[in-house]
């Protein structure tokens, strides 16, 4: 009998399963220390949105962490295109992981750890409902916790060290807001729970240069603000500046370009959601059907890749 693949796919252990059906061991150091590195890629119409983007992004987080890729990134490429094709999504939400591994017994040098690949694709995930993408994101600074150093954990690498979101998040449902964006030791704003933050501000975009992710989406924008002619630049960010700002956003693979409306209970420009962000949505989404940065995913040839 054919797998359901409904649900999504995974590719773990050298084989494709049903997404219900991987698993990861508790033994494996991913698992027991946060010691791997993954990224996300979405699937839109059918088509990759910036795959060689996030590949790149991907090796390079794996090279920061002296993890080994089994894979070339090509292998990579067909791994998760094929993850997409069994479950036939059209829209879907991908990803890829590398861990450290399962150690033997007693070990504790990393080196000696084979690291192990794994990848899923399901249906598209948004980080803000659909009620939250039309009023717009109830967004707070958070005052409880601050982001993990740069120096301590580097912040261009995605991983899984979410101890200080996930209490941002608690503060944010606490404050009656919907998330949470950090600010680091010396009070800049950093990045949120998944997404970074824009703020349209004496009549430009900025968005924080540090203790965040250098997201692929929020890289999009840029490009796309410069295109309409908007001027954007990345730098240090004051929460006084989100204070004063007539609009804004926050950016994510997982929901694209969402507006902001409140900013700790008080309405962000008019309180709705603003032009320029409604421009920026529309030219991301577009960005997806037109070519330029899509990978079609070909749903009729399997392809293989070797363990």
């Amino acid at each position: 009998m054919e797998p359901d693949y409904a649900a999504g796919c995974a590719y773990t252990m050298d084989e494709y399963v049903p997404v219900k059906d991987a698993h990861i061991s508790i033994l494996d150091m991913g698992f027991s220390r946060s010691d791997c590195t993954y990224d996300v890629v979405a699937v839109w119409d059918g088509g990759f949105f910036r795959l060689d983007d996030h590949l790149a992004r991907f090796a390079r987080s794996c090279e920061c962490l002296q993890l080994r890729t089994p894979h070339t990134l090509g292998d990579i490429a067909t791994i998760l295109t094929e993850c997409v094709r069994r479950s036939g999504l059209r829209a879907a939400y991908v990803e890829m992981i590398l861990t450290r591994g399962v150690p033997q017994a007693g070990e504790r040098d990393p080196r000696r750890v084979t690291n192990r690949f794994h990848a899923y694709a399901i249906p598209y995930v948004w980080i803000a409902n659909e009620d939250q993408r039309a009023r717009g994101l109830h967004l707070v600074v958070a005052r409880s916790v601050e982001r993990i150093s740069a120096r301590a954990l580097d912040p261009t690498v995605k991983n899984f060290h979410w101890g200080d979101l996930v209490r941002g998040l608690f503060e944010a449902y606490e404050r009656a807001a919907d998330t949470a964006v950090l600010v680091d030791a010396n009070g800049y704003l950093t990045e949120g729970p998944g997404f970074n933050v824009f703020a349209c501000y004496r009549g430009q975009l900025i968005t924080p240069a540090d203790g965040a992710l250098h997201g692929i989406t929020r890289q999009t924008v840029l490009e796309l603000a410069a295109q309409i002619g908007v001027a954007a630049r990345v730098g240090r960010v004051e929460p006084e500046m989100l204070t004063q700002a007539s609009e804004i956003f926050l950016t994510s693979t997982a929901g694209g370009v969402m507006p902001v409306t409140l900013l700790d209970g008080q309405p962000v420009g008019d309180g709705s959601p603003g032009s320029l962000t409604l421009r920026l949505r529309e030219l991301y989404w577009q960005a997806h059907r037109d070519g330029q940065w899509v990978t079609p995913v070909d749903y009729r040839t399997p392809r293989r890749v070797a363990p």
